[in-house]
């Protein structure tokens, strides 16, 4: 069987890259190790959680603001197997929606583990040890990534588990414990916070998001700590012990202070890595950089011509839509097109709630660069819609150049920013000044004035409602 392109792995950046391929008039086949296709994001990552965490968020607004609004329950409980079993049923249809865009724009699809034979030859083994060989002219490898562990904390999958088990618990865990206090931790710490378990965070670095800009985090450690979370920062996990029922986690801070915290799951959530094991890379002389990360050119191509990698498994951002970008730009660069994407302006969202959202540099990025810039602040407590939803934890900020006024970072924290962020991005993707935003027209009441607002306080100071 030959085909023009053939692509490894069917999450975001997999499947887009097959569609687009096909698109463009390649004849495309795409393989997947496991039985459904939609990759980490779609069936244990970006989509599930989603589920999860709008189900936590409901329950939690019943429990605490339906009274204020008017709205009387009684006898409130959580039915945790209902929660997952709908987390499951949007997983479905989603997964669901990716076969049938196979179908529709004719891309083959092969079930199995897809290692390379050759450059050219790529050897499919179905989980019944059956093999195929594929011939292709092109491929993309985009296999993504699995979640990075600790050397000194083994997973069980009982007690010490990883997000995938995180989102399949049969009970509420009393005291989870969340090693890393990144985006998936805070995440999926929020979800069994609000459904009243006690969350403490164990990390490495100083803040939460340490990623994000330093305000972000700040401002996320306050409003998780109103759901009761606790942090201990600067601590190094030396060991976690599955004793049963509960798990024991030592520590140790900068100064050799120990710690120890028992609860009944820990989760770790210490980052991701590429995941690139049984692909038989070496066949195809296919390297790989320092960190295990796939090395690719400005075209996103490997060390070998014709070889493509693109997603999690190269440096960058692991952003689901990063990776949807990037095969975009694959199939359009072998169709002889000229793409081009700028990596400064894919934005990061975190899905707590409030939502985190940010594009372009942050603060500290710019003090680092010794750019001179100025800030545009607006907190959501001075927005009419935020009060009127009671959603007024967070802010919008806005980082400018201080001589062309251009917009050079956009940071927020608040109610539906993972939406607004799309309209800095656009901003920033057209070069538009703060006085630009400042001069357009939002709707009222929006939560998309306080960006308007940010940027009116970016220009000489001359937001309005604060």
């Amino acid at each position: 069987m030959s085909y023009d392109v053939v692509v490894i792995g069917s999450g975001p950046g997999g499947y887009v890259a097959a569609i687009r391929c096909a698109q463009l008039g390649m004849k495309t086949a795409i393989i997947e190790k496991y039985a459904t296709l939609g990759g980490t994001c779609l069936n244990v990552g970006c989509i599930p959680s989603k589920a999860m965490l709008d189900s936590s968020e409901h329950y939690h607004n019943a429990a605490h603001t339906f009274a204020t609004h008017g709205i009387e329950l009684q006898n409130l409980k959580v039915n945790l197997a209902q929660m997952v079993q709908r987390k499951r049923d949007v997983v479905k249809q989603t997964c669901d929606g990716i076969n049938f865009l196979m179908k529709k724009n004719k891309v083959e699809v092969f079930h199995g583990t897809g290692s390379f034979v050759n450059a050219t030859t790529i050897k499919v083994t179905a989980s019944d040890g059956t093999t195929k060989e594929l011939n292709t002219k092109k491929t993309i490898i985009a296999t993504g990534s699995k979640p990075s562990t600790l050397p000194t904390v083994p997973i069980d999958k009982q007690r010490i588990i990883t997000s995938t088990e995180a989102l399949e618990l049969k009970e509420v865990p009393k005291h989870l414990i969340v090693i890393g206090g990144g985006v998936i931790g805070m995440e999926l710490g929020s979800v069994y916070a609000r459904l009243g378990s006690k969350v403490s965070v164990v990390e490495y670095l100083d803040g939460l998001i340490p990623s994000m800009d330093k305000s972000l985090g700040r401002e996320l450690q306050k409003v998780l700590g109103k759901l009761g979370f606790e942090y201990y920062f600067n601590h190094k996990v030396t060991a976690a012990v599955n004793n049963g029922k509960e798990v024991t986690v030592n520590a140790e801070d900068k100064e050799g202070k120990k710690l120890e915290l028992k609860g009944d799951y820990v989760l770790v959530s210490t980052g991701r890595k590429p995941y690139t094991e049984g692909l038989g890379l070496e066949n195809a002389g296919v390297k790989l950089d320092e960190r295990g990360r796939i090395q690719v050119d400005e075209h996103l191509q490997t060390t070998t011509p014709g070889i493509y990698a693109i997603g999690d498994v190269i440096k960058g951002a692991m952003l689901a839509h990063k990776a949807e970008e990037e095969g975009v730009m694959v199939a359009e660069y072998l169709a002889g097109q000229k793409p081009h994407i700028n990596y400064l302006l894919i934005p990061g969202v975190v899905y707590t709630w409030p939502e985190v959202a940010a594009v372009g540099y942050t603060e500290e990025q710019l003090k680092e660069m010794g750019k001179a810039y100025k800030v545009g602040n607006f907190p959501f407590k001075a927005s009419g819609r935020a009060r009127a939803s009671m959603d007024t934890d967070g802010f919008v900020k806005v980082l400018a150049d201080k001589q062309t006024d251009e917009i050079l970072g956009v940071h927020m924290i608040g109610p539906r920013v993972a939406d607004m962020i799309a309209e800095a991005v656009v901003a920033m993707e057209y070069r538009a000044s703060a006085e630009d935003v400042a001069r357009m027209s939002h709707a009222h009441p929006t939560f998309t004035e306080s960006f308007k607002e940010a940027c009116l306080a970016a220009t000489e100071n001359r937001a309005i409602h604060i």
